[in-house]
């Protein structure tokens, strides 16, 4: 049965921009699969969306945090928040692989992650955006409104979508690198007031109701920069996928482009947008100059089937593209401006919920708990090992390559959000054999599932 989130969705449509659109009541993790009801709020300790600096962090103790043990009690802790939100699993030593450490906070599930060098950035439900660096907390900023569902990074600008159909704008402070203020808001007050002035700029929502065109009225769920960093694209469960100049945040277009929420979107080889469904299928989107700006158009449907797609990424240097689902499935594709289907990477007992690509290597999350990291040798791929250590669902990826000595082998830092509260950090070598194991990674054979990390074939 098709997962659709129509009878899940109750957010109520707004006419004002101020008004924010998030249901309190819902509490959704895997792009319209299923929900949790759990929720923990803290008290905001991170500037607001108009106001500045971070203030300085509680000084914290060094012990590990309870979260970590399985058989932790919260009724017989203290709050996480007086302990520090970093515990290593293993000496920093460069050749080891595998589950480095762990940061913790008790305030909200992860919902989307972001790194930048020795940066990262995490946003929960709990509206907080938080900065660490080298595995320590830095700064951080908050929004008034609306679980963070996205972050993407450009430069000095951080761009976050947001449970209230709004992309807010962030930007480093030119005298102090700790402090974010916020810029600006997607679409702006003027471009809102300015477009609802014409009564054909208005279109008809599901609820019945009219709203401007430039403005999603419903959860964002994802964003994707362009390559040249000039066009930012956000997706949303409203069905429809906008096009935003990145300069001026101007919205430039709407594009209609799904029966159902449009739960992911990357930007891929030769400038195509892919965009992926709960209606089950994987479109490909094509921009072309139209007089002094740009339009796009619809080439493609690459998959079309029951279950919701619930990721999508690309490996840009090989045109490849890989595209997760909530029946555990990864299919992929391979080509330049036509793709064709290359086949169906089998690792996950549950949905799939984020993919990342870097260099050959290709991570899955899934809402098992686990992380599936796959080696892509040519055409082929091979499950080298399974990331186990989370404990609750996997909801996002971020990928790093390390910096390393001549001659060594490629190793990337893997960033992985999760509804259990926290992020974990693994060291993956590009050399990892598929009977490897270090300290959280399992060899693909004892993956207790029936379909133990197979890769179908090429369809013919």
């Amino acid at each position: 049965m098709r997962n659709s989130r129509k009878s899940k969705m109750t957010t109520e449509e707004n006419s004002h921009p101020k008004q924010a659109l998030h249901d309190p009541n819902e509490d959704e993790y895997s792009f319209r699969i299923s929900h949790t009801s759990e929720t923990s709020h803290l008290p905001p300790r991170l500037s607001s969306d108009y106001s500045s600096p971070l203030a300085t962090s509680p000084t914290r103790d060094s012990s590990a945090s309870p979260y970590l043990d399985p058989y932790w009690d919260q009724s017989h802790q203290t709050s996480p928040l007086s302990r520090s939100p970093w515990t290593s699993h293993v000496e920093n030593n460069y050749s080891y692989t595998g589950l480095m450490g762990s940061l913790v906070r008790e305030e909200g599930h992860i919902y989307s992650l972001a790194a930048s060098g020795d940066l990262l950035y995490t946003g929960s439900d709990s509206k907080n955006i938080r900065v660490w660096k080298n595995h320590k907390e830095f700064s951080g900023f908050k929004s008034n409104s609306g679980l963070v569902k996205a972050i993407i990074l450009c430069g000095e600008r951080i761009f976050t979508g947001h449970q209230d159909g709004k992309i807010r704008v962030w930007k480093v402070s030119g005298k102090d690198s700790s402090v974010y203020n916020r810029i600006g808001t997607m679409p702006t007050l003027m471009a809102y007031i300015k477009t609802s002035m014409k009564p054909s700029n208005y279109i008809q929502t599901r609820r019945n109701r009219n709203t401007v065109w430039i403005k999603h009225f419903d959860a964002i769920s994802c964003l994707s920069m362009s390559e040249d960093q000039k066009l930012l694209y956000s997706a949303s469960w409203d069905k429809t996928i906008k096009v935003w100049r990145a300069s001026d945040s101007k919205c430039l277009e709407s594009i209609q482009a799904h029966n159902d929420a449009v739960n992911s979107i990357v930007v891929g080889f030769n400038g195509l947008l892919f965009s992926g469904s709960a209606d089950g299928t994987v479109k490909i989107w094509r921009k072309e100059s139209q007089g002094k700006g740009t339009k796009h158009f619809f080439s493609q449907t690459l998959l079309k089937q029951e279950c919701a797609v619930t990721a999508l990424a690309v490996d840009p240097s090989s045109n490849f593209l890989y595209c997760g689902s909530s029946d555990g499935l990864v299919n992929f594709w391979q080509g330049d401006k036509l793709l064709s289907h290359g086949g169906v990477l089998r690792g996950h007992k549950l949905a799939t919920l984020c993919l990342a690509a870097a260099g050959n290597l290709i991570f899955s999350g899934s809402a098992d708990n686990n992380i599936c990291v796959w080696k892509r040798d040519g055409a082929e791929h091979i499950c080298l090992s399974v990331l186990s250590g989370h404990s609750g669902p996997v909801k996002c990826l971020a990928v790093e390559e390390e910096q390393q000595q001549k001659g060594s082998d490629k190793q990337f830092i893997v960033y992985s959000g999760s509804l259990d509260k926290s992020v974990k950090i693994w060291r993956i070598s590009s050399q990892l054999v598929p009977n490897q194991a270090e300290v959280g990674m399992s060899p693909p054979q004892n993956f207790p599932t029936s379909n133990s990390c197979r890769v179908s074939q090429r369809r013919k």
